[in-house]
C-alpha cells in the first residue's frame, strides 16, 4: 500500500506505550481545493485533519470524532470531521484579512477547543468536551487536554505543508504494560522526529528511524480519504426543521431555496414543486396567505 493517505497504528511490547503515524494527501488537497484559504489557515487545518485521525485511531466507537476552534477574532470556526470509516471533510470560517498570526491571536478573546463524540445511533449519547486553549499550537492544546482531563500522557507531533498534512501520536498505557520507564525513553526517541521527516518518509521508515532497537508491534495500514455525508435528503430534513413558513417566505422572495454544504462545495436547489413535496402542502400559498 502507497503511504499516503494512510493510517499506520503500532504497538510496544516492552513499554506501556501505544501510536499512530498519519499521512494526509489527496484527502488534505480535496479540502483545500473547495475553498481558498489563507497561508495560516491552510497549516492550521492541516494540523487539525492529522491531529483529528490519530486521536480517532484509539477511539473504539461507531460515529464521528469532531473537532473545533471557534473564537471572536479573525478566525471564528475550524472544524474537522473524521469518521470511524477512516473519513474526513473539514470546513472554516473567517474574515476578510487573515493575518499570519499565533492561532490564539487568531481566534481572540473568546475562543474554545471543542471535542465531540457524535455516535451514529440516534439515541444513544454525545460526548463533548471543553479543550483549554494551553499551547501556541493544535499539537500542544490537545497534549494539554489529554493529560488534564483524560488524564493521559500524549505526545503529538503535527506537520502541514502545502501539500500534505501528517502527524504521530505516542500515548502512554496505564501501568502493567510492560516497563513503567519506557514511557520516557519512547518520549524521547520520537520528540527527534522532524516535520521533513514525516513530510517525507513513509510510516515503515519513520518506526525503523526512531524505534529500530524496540520490540514493536505493527497493524495493517489504513486508507484514509476525504469524504463528505451531505445529500439532498439531508439538506431536506433540515428545511423541514426549518419549517413550511419560513421555507415558503424564502420562496416567495427569491424563488428558490439554495443551500451550499461548508464542507464540499455542493449546491443543493429546491424550487416551489420540490418545497411542496416535501411538506406535503402548497408552502408559498401558505406564506401568502399569512401575509395577508
Amino acid at each position: 500500500m502507497s503511504h499516503q493517505d494512510t493510517l499506520q497504528r503500532f504497538l510496544f511490547d516492552g513499554a506501556p506505550v501505544r501510536g499512530a503515524l498519519v499521512r494526509l494527501d489527496s484527502a488534505r488537497q480535496q479540502v483545500l481545493a473547495r475553498r481558498s484559504y489563507p497561508a495560516v489557515l491552510k497549516t492550521i487545518m492541516g494540523e487539525l485533519m492529522a491531529a483529528a485521525e490519530l486521536l480517532a485511531a484509539n477511539i473504539k466507537f461507531d460515529g464521528t470524532l469532531i473537532l473545533q476552534l471557534q473564537g471572536n477574532g479573525p478566525l471564528h470556526l475550524a472544524v474537522v470531521e473524521c469518521h470511524n470509516d477512516r473519513t474526513v471533510r473539514a470546513t472554516a470560517k473567517w474574515d476578510d484579512e487573515l493575518p499570519e498570526a499565533p492561532l490564539q491571536t487568531l481566534l481572540g478573546s473568546a475562543y474554545r477547543f471543542v471535542m465531540t463524540l457524535e455516535p451514529k445511533l440516534e439515541n444513544a449519547q454525545t460526548w463533548q468536551g471543553i479543550v483549554a486553549l494551553e499551547g501556541d499550537s493544535v499539537g500542544a492544546m490537545l497534549e494539554n487536554y489529554m493529560a488534564r482531563s483524560e488524564q493521559l500522557a500524549t505526545r503529538l507531533i503535527l506537520s502541514a505543508s502545502e501539500h500534505t498534512a501528517a502527524g504521530m501520536l505516542l500515548q502512554r498505557l496505564p501501568d502493567g504494560h510492560g516497563d513503567p520507564e519506557g514511557w520516557e525513553r519512547i518520549q524521547m526517541l520520537g520528540g527527534t522526529l522532524s516535520e521533513a521527516e514525516l513530510q517525507e518518509l513513509s510510516a515503515a521508515d519513520i518506526l525503523h528511524r526512531l524505534f529500530h532497537d524496540e520490540n514493536l508491534m505493527t497493524f495493517d495500514p489504513e486508507p484514509v480519504a476525504f469524504a463528505c455525508n451531505c445529500s439532498r435528503e439531508r439538506v431536506g430534513g433540515m428545511l423541514k426543521m426549518l419549517g413550511g413558513q419560513e421555507v415558503g417566505e424564502v420562496l416567495l422572495e427569491q424563488g428558490s431555496v439554495e443551500i451550499v454544504c461548508d464542507f464540499c462545495n455542493q449546491h443543493y436547489v429546491f424550487d416551489e414543486d420540490d418545497a411542496n413535496d416535501l411538506f406535503e402542502y402548497d408552502v408559498v400559498e401558505s406564506a401568502r396567505e399569512a401575509r395577508h
